[in-house]
């Protein structure tokens, strides 16, 4: 009778030694816009899966150049589709496993309440003295905003008024502080569940800038990591995509 009722328990103990046992840690190189997002996302994905994320932010420029020379980052969750495929031309990734894991949007952004109207007009009246954005040559929202200035026929006017955070997190820390009336942010950084958490935004047309098509994929250094291809699937999934969508991306 004793080894019947210890049985059932010695067998559970000896499974969840085997899930620790295959339970792994995923490097993960994350753009900056994503940061809340994933964040949210990793919760869900060490409590359902067992494998760990360690997340590191930053500018995808940057984050090419620190791949390239021999970052340990295992998964990278680029903030476009350009520097994903080119690293995958270059044989830095693993074949195959580039996916858009979503679609970002641009907004104009105030922290202060009714400063930036519903279509952006504030931009034209000149009466701020700083506008901040992302580092065009470094991150993707920075290019976009400089497509957006070029469309409205202001980027020469506003040229003195730029201020150039190294990726979209510092652009909206300029905004955030006061330090800049105004920025283009990602809406992710102010939106959530539907509406703008704090100050006043305009959503920027998507037909006014180029997609921010923001890819994914397994690099080398993860190719023989199940954390990280449990990651990606997991990105794939439902409980990711509601996620992501509660942020402001298209899928």
């Amino acid at each position: 009778m004793r080894y019947r009722l210890i049985q059932p328990l010695a067998f559970l103990l000896s499974c969840f030694s085997l899930g620790n046992a295959t339970a792994a840690e995923v490097q993960v190189a994350v753009a900056a816009n994503f940061t809340a997002p994933i964040q949210a996302i990793a919760k869900d994905f060490e409590k359902d899966t067992g494998h760990k994320l360690v997340a590191v932010y930053g500018a995808t420029g940057q984050f090419y150049t620190q791949i390239k020379n021999g970052a340990p980052f295992e998964v990278f969750l680029s903030a476009d589709d350009t520097t994903p495929a080119k690293l995958e031309k270059e044989g830095d990734a693993v074949p195959g496993s580039r996916f858009t894991y979503a679609i970002g949007t641009l907004v104009l952004w105030s922290a202060q309440d009714g400063y930036v109207d519903t279509k952006g007009e504030v931009l034209k009246t000149g009466q701020y003295k700083h506008l901040s954005i992302a580092n065009p040559k470094t991150a993707p929202y920075g290019l976009a905003a400089t497509q957006v200035l070029d469309k409205l026929g202001l980027a020469s006017a506003v040229k003195p008024k730029l201020v150039e955070g190294q990726n979209i997190t510092q652009a909206l820390q300029f905004v955030s502080s006061g330090n800049a009336e105004l920025g283009f942010v990602a809406l992710s950084q102010v939106y959530k569940d539907g509406k703008i958490t704090s100050g006043s935004a305009w959503i920027v047309p998507a037909d006014m800038h180029e997609p921010i098509k923001q890819d994914a994929l397994i690099l080398k250094k993860g190719e023989a990591n199940p954390a990280a291809q449990a990651l990606v699937d997991y990105l794939k999934g439902p409980k990711a995509a509601e996620v992501i969508k509660s942020y402001g991306y298209q899928l």
